[in-house]
């Protein structure tokens, strides 16, 4: 059982969910730390009205009893894909709908889409942004999107990187490899450093700094015509007003009749052997 994954349901479920589990898993030895000793029923938290143990027909209570009727198929280690999964979906948008970071649709605070952002961001990311300033040990910029990893709403967060001078490949034999850049560049870049707890971002235009599979990604001074669609897709929202299922049905990959067969091959999914949350006899 993945006990880290199972921390974060019930940190964020709370103890309605913990409940749950014990009545719904008191028979998986992966449970037994959790369970309450043999013979003894679970107490409800004190304070709580008697009405609270009763099953209410709401959203969130039918989640946490799908949650815990399911623990043991959704926190087992076994719970793969069939195939290698791509780190990284090429933009395409005949083959399917590529759209906006979720965010755009939703009404998320500033701080919540921050700290999931440098929740998520690792190493060899592209981030791609506008270079503010240029000192004598490298220049800042601050990010505008993301062009690999967890695509996030980021251009309003004013989230800054460092590349120091060391990063930035000379353009010739001589001279101040910064000089080529101007403040205002628009810069695509991997990200080399990442400091979470004070949320410090080092970036670097060498492309050894990116994975394998980005490696041939063309890094520093890009155009607006550069930008990843999911971006532009994000612009165009902003400007229009249009919902997630407007965007979603316009979009031309949405009609691609293989669109199925080509995001499951992409996410390793078996069509023959497909994960499932059915228990099969």
């Amino acid at each position: 059982m993945d006990r880290e994954l199972l921390r974060q349901a019930l940190s964020h479920h709370g103890p309605a969910l913990l409940s749950l589990l014990r009545a719904e898993q008191h028979d998986n030895p992966d449970f037994r730390g959790l369970l309450p000793p043999p013979g003894a029923a679970p107490e409800p938290p004190r304070g709580a009205p008697p009405a609270a143990w009763k099953e209410r027909a709401s959203i969130d209570t039918e989640i946490k009893r799908f949650i815990a009727k399911k623990a043991d198929l959704l926190f087992a280690h076994s719970w793969k894909p069939n195939g290698p999964i791509e780190d990284t979906i090429e933009e395409n948008e005949e083959c399917y709908a590529v759209m906006p970071p979720l965010e755009r649709f939703l009404e998320v605070p500033r701080e919540e889409r921050r700290e999931l952002f440098f929740r998520d961001i690792e190493r060899g990311n592209i981030v791609i942004g506008r270079i503010t300033s240029i000192r004598e040990f490298g220049f800042f910029m601050v990010l505008i999107c993301l062009g690999s990893g967890v695509i996030r709403e980021i251009a309003d967060l004013e989230i800054t990187a460092l590349c120091p001078v060391r990063d930035v490949p000379p353009q010739s034999n001589h001279g101040d490899p910064l000089s080529y850049y101007q403040t205002g560049d628009l810069i695509r870049a991997a990200l080399k450093d990442v400091d979470r707890y004070h949320e410090k971002l080092a970036v670097s235009l060498y492309s050894s700094a990116l994975p394998p599979n980005l490696s041939s990604t063309k890094l520093g001074v890009i155009t607006s015509d550069d930008f990843p669609l999911h971006y532009k897709r994000s612009l165009e929202v902003a400007n229009t007003g249009e919902t997630f299922e407007e965007v979603l049905h316009r979009s031309p990959g949405f009609a691609n009749p293989s669109l199925v067969e080509y995001l499951a091959e992409k996410l390793g999914l078996s069509e023959s052997n497909p994960p499932s949350l059915l228990r099969i006899p």
